[in-house]
């Protein structure tokens, strides 16, 4: 997967030689997913040509390398998504999962291609759900379509016993009862004369109180590592995944702002993949539609100030000048033409087909991006404007 930070990186990349940006649609399951490896070789294959117009032959092969050796890994072309987009420079691999389909592309180029992947990373249904119980966690990224389990970033405790280590004062697995279990139950023991009595304490609290503080612990570790690691870097709004006891322990120690407040009641390792998604989109899309509404108050309110626009002309001459706090962009639309960045003059075209031709949308969203501002995407029926977008600026217009 990839966040907005990830997508700033690959914006700030250049090389004066080579960036090598290669996108491909893939398939998750067999026998659809039979040809992804194919494709992906005959892209390679681009690649090497594309490279030999600028490197020596004996410079290539260690670039090609490691898109060679995941050609040959079955288990990788296994577990693709949707989409798959792969990124080479000097110093730098990085592969990306997509969960939305993107069209066959191989560009090499002195700064990574990263259009294909705005229209994804900026989309503003995306949302990541955090599956906990007393034991461990899981943690999924998804859209209102479809839901994937994501790789917790080092450094996140993914069970109690990683996270509390020898501070665990309630060994796991254990099933002695204590306090007042049956005679004959585990932790029973005999009092005087032999006899036997009920279970009884352990140190200073019972085993119940030693699992709450244990998981009042485990929690506090959870809550902190996915704030810092997860949820600041994506910016997405998260949803708690747990038993319905675990809710009101887990918001009450939570210092993350993006952890909505309703949350799935249910052990997420109960349900089919396709009912987590149909259960956190229930609790997504009030909080979608509210912050699509608020964004377009924002812009209203902004346009009324002389400090918002939707016309192209006056909003890419602001965006040439990094004045853009949040632009809004309507899903599904292109404008052809060409944007110089540094002048902010529009080009516009009718024919989206010709090389030179570029979408000026997807060129606005990037200079916004590299200068620092926000970019949703919105669906047309929310979108406040007409003409595909709409920019909310940082100071007013300047007269």
């Amino acid at each position: 997967m990839i966040d907005p930070n990830d997508l700033q990186s690959l914006l700030t990349t250049r090389n004066e030689r080579f960036c090598v940006s290669l996108y491909q649609p893939t398939h998750r399951r067999h026998p659809e997913n039979q040809q992804d490896p194919i494709r992906f070789r005959n892209l390679v294959k681009e690649a090497e040509t594309s490279l030999g117009r600028v490197l020596e032959v004996d410079a290539i092969e260690p670039i090609l390398a490691p898109l060679r050796a995941l050609a040959d890994d079955a288990d990788f072309w296994n577990h693709t998504h949707d989409g798959l987009a792969i990124f080479v420079a000097p110093g730098q691999f990085r592969r990306v999962h997509l969960q939305r389909p993107v069209a066959e592309l191989l560009v090499v180029a002195e700064s990574f291609h990263v259009k294909p992947l705005l229209r994804i990373v900026q989309s503003a249904d995306r949302y990541q759900v955090l599956s906990v119980n007393r034991r461990d966690i899981r943690l999924f990224e998804g859209n209102r379509d479809v839901l994937d389990e994501i790789a917790l970033a080092p450094g996140v405790p993914s069970t109690i016993t990683d996270a509390l280590g020898e501070e665990l004062t309630a060994a796991e697995g254990q099933v002695h009862s204590y306090g007042t279990g049956p005679v004959d139950g585990a932790g029973a023991s005999r009092g005087p004369g032999g006899a036997k009595t009920g279970g009884h304490g352990h140190g200073h609290g019972s085993k119940k109180d030693e699992i709450e503080k244990d998981t009042e612990r485990f929690f506090r570790a959870v809550d902190k590592a996915i704030l810092e690691l997860h949820s600041k870097p994506s910016g997405l709004p998260l949803i708690l995944a747990a038993l319905p006891e675990y809710h009101a322990p887990f918001h009450a120690i939570s210092h993350n702002p993006h952890l909505v407040a309703k949350g799935i009641e249910v052990n997420a390792d109960t349900l089919a993949p396709d009912e987590l998604r149909a259960r956190a989109w229930k609790v997504m899309e009030p909080f979608y539609i509210d912050r699509l509404e608020q964004l377009v108050e924002r812009f209203g309110a902004a346009r009324s100030a002389q400090r918002g626009d939707d016309r192209l002309p006056q909003v890419a001459q602001a965006a040439a000048s990094g004045r853009i706090d949040t632009l809004l962009l309507q899903a599904e639309r292109a404008i052809p033409g060409r944007l110089d960045v540094a002048t902010g003059d529009v080009q516009c075209s009718s024919d989206m087909t010709d090389p030179a031709v570029d979408d000026v949308l997807d060129d606005l969203a990037q200079r916004v991006l590299v200068t620092g501002g926000k970019v949703v995407i919105v669906p047309t029926d929310r979108m406040p404007t007409d003409t595909g977008l709409a920019a909310i600026y940082r100071y007013p217009t300047p007269p």
